[in-house]
């Protein structure tokens, strides 16, 4: 069993190009815990805004980012209560450590990879499956039947999202900012597209063709949350769970996020009782301290029987940086994956 394990940490928050790949020594195995020889590590906007220090959870001092992973289970604590065994293949979550080659976390934060399924696809599943699935389950309630519109349809969130509306028996419109987006949506078997433009709300509008909209699943921000929630429907919910237009380059740009954020959307709770929609928000690296409904989650995610998820990118570990670029970038579709050459 290997002493030492490679991770990507940086001594402080504040640049990306403060990650730095290091060997570091392996700790004592916790007793309640399981170790994991990690193959792959699922990349996410969360990364990015915790490697910045614009992520409200961001830890203090140095880190290692990454909040998912997969691998083989290679030891055991003690007093781990799990059906795990070593040799399964399993899929984690963590709350940041997850962009390294060795991982120890708790056994409840942890599934079996489904036996067709390859490493990255499992890395790519739990965080974009449980902010999916929280948002539509949970704080929408979504029905068959209902229209859903979810923006960046394309990305990892947002194609799950896709997915779980669909097989809970939602309409979802998904939107998406190219052609070449639109076209691989539809391979996928989504016809309800729209191509953002600079008109979204007339987009919008002539896209539900009178259909009332039920919901829409936001991790954008700006202007186009501003029009999907006055498009909503009285009983209609606005989810947000990101806001990818403060996506900053290297470091954060402070003259720019601050006009952003003076810009932001505002919503007023009595137009909103006058109107009867919501707006909900969350964040959800909040789950780790809430086990019970964390494992509810996971397994809510497990439940719906999807298809593996669609790996759009996958990087070398050791080109994290180029793989962080990419999906800062934009221009990713599906997750964005760095695998453990072994």
């Amino acid at each position: 069993m290997p002493e030492t394990c490679h991770v990507w940490r940086t001594q402080k928050a504040g640049a990306i190009s403060n990650l730095k790949l290091m060997e570091e020594p392996l700790p004592s195995l916790a007793s309640d815990q399981i170790r994991v020889s990690v193959k792959s590590v699922g990349l996410n906007f969360a990364d990015i805004f915790a490697l910045t220090g614009l992520y409200s959870a961001t830890p203090e001092g140095s880190f290692i980012p990454g909040l998912e992973f997969a691998g083989v289970v290679t030891a055991l604590g003690e007093n781990a209560q799990t059906d795990l065994q070593v040799g399964d293949r399993i899929y984690g979550c963590t709350r940041f450590g997850g962009y390294v080659t060795v991982v120890d976390v708790p056994p409840q934060h942890c599934r079996k990879i489904p036996a067709h399924w390859s490493f990255a696809e499992g890395a790519a599943f739990p965080a974009q499956s449980l902010t999916a699935y929280y948002a539509l389950d949970t704080l929408a309630a979504v029905k068959p039947g209902q229209v859903v519109l979810i923006q960046s349809a394309a990305g990892g969130v947002g194609l799950q999202a896709m997915r779980m509306a669909a097989q809970m028996g939602a309409i979802p419109i998904g939107t998406v900012g190219s052609e070449s987006k639109r076209a691989f949506l539809a391979g996928q078997g989504f016809a309800d597209i729209i191509i953002r433009g600079d008109n979204f709300d007339e987009q919008l509008h002539a896209q539900l063709n009178g259909r009332p909209l039920h919901l829409v699943l936001d991790g954008i921000g700006g202007t186009i949350q501003q029009q999907s929630f006055a498009a909503l429907a009285p009983t209609g919910r606005l989810v947000v769970f990101g806001a990818a237009e403060f996506t900053p380059g290297d470091r954060p740009n402070w003259l720019k996020a601050a006009w952003l954020y003076l810009k932001r959307p505002r919503y007023d709770v009595m137009d909103m009782i006058s109107s009867n929609k919501s707006v909900l928000a969350f964040n959800l690296i909040w789950l780790w301290q809430e086990q019970a409904l964390f494992e509810e989650l996971l397994n809510g995610c497990a439940g719906l029987g999807l298809p593996a998820p669609h790996v759009g990118h996958e990087f070398p570990f050791a080109q994290a940086h180029d793989a962080l670029a990419l999906l800062r970038s934009g221009q990713s579709v599906g997750k964005v994956v760095l695998n453990v050459e072994t």
